[in-house]
């Protein structure tokens, strides 16, 4: 089942995807839940986010590959950091590029929805509590970045947190293709089966850290292949199973 966020006149809504169709819900996405009568053309509405987390948990060197780009060693546990809900945005809305710097990256990666409020839990059960899975991007300031010597700034940038276009409830995250494709041209291209700490480990570790709330969104690393984007680019995250996420690169 594919969940979809998106404008019904000028509030949000949640609904389902069915074929070319969404078929609007009655309140949140979880379940139980009652389908309206209501049904809207998919490509008639503006799609959101379709999360709206209280936080972004982002894990760093998470594929074996993209580790081995960087010329890091590969870590023992995994290397968390946020990002703030201000960096998320929806399908087809501009990555604004910020006049501070000089390079800005893509990184394609797999987002996790949480489901439900979790604290402390195990790897074992973690998959319960998950709701679904989403494309996402988790755009970069390079340059800050290494300015810094630590991530929050470069990181943190409105616009800096594509995620959708919607979440698909009902997938095996184990062996997915995780690509991007910059103005047509395929840049990034692996597999989760790269992953270095699947989902259920990452999920647990991040719930023994902090509590993870419904619609709290966690993006899982990116594959080798990161590069520069500039105004005027188109950015696009294709994820097996899910779909394709676009944004367009415009000057802050």
């Amino acid at each position: 089942m594919r969940l979809v966020r998106f404008l019904a006149g000028d509030k949000p809504a949640w609904g389902i995807v069915d074929g070319d169709d969404i078929a609007e819900l009655d309140g949140g996405p979880v379940a139980p839940f009652k389908t309206l009568q209501t049904r809207r053309r998919l490509t008639g509405v503006k799609l959101l986010p379709p999360c709206a987390p209280s936080k972004v948990v982002a894990v760093g060197l998470n594929y074996r590959d993209h580790a081995e780009e960087m010329g890091l060693a590969i870590p023992d546990e995994p290397i968390i950091f946020l990002k703030p809900p201000t960096s998320v945005i929806g399908p087809e809305t501009p990555i604004h590029y910020p006049a501070t710097s000089r390079r800005v990256d893509y990184e394609a990666e797999l987002g996790v929805v949480i489901k439900d409020r979790i604290r402390g839990i195990s790897p074992r059960v973690a998959p319960s509590h998950i709701l679904g899975y989403t494309c996402a991007n988790d755009v970069t300031a390079r340059d800050l970045q290494k300015k810094d010597g630590q991530w929050t700034r470069a990181k943190s940038f409105d616009s800096f947190c594509p995620v959708g276009p919607w979440i698909e409830t009902e997938l095996e995250p184990g062996d997915l293709l995780v690509q991007s494709w910059l103005n047509g041209e395929l840049r990034q291209s692996s597999r989760t089966s790269q992953f270095i700490f699947p989902v259920n480990e990452l999920v647990s570790f991040i719930a023994g850290i902090m509590t993870l709330e419904p619609g709290d969104l966690i993006i899982t690393g990116t594959p080798a292949g990161i590069g520069p984007m500039k105004p005027g680019d188109e950015i696009e995250i294709r994820i097996e199973g899910i779909g394709s996420l676009k944004n367009k690169v415009t000057k802050a």
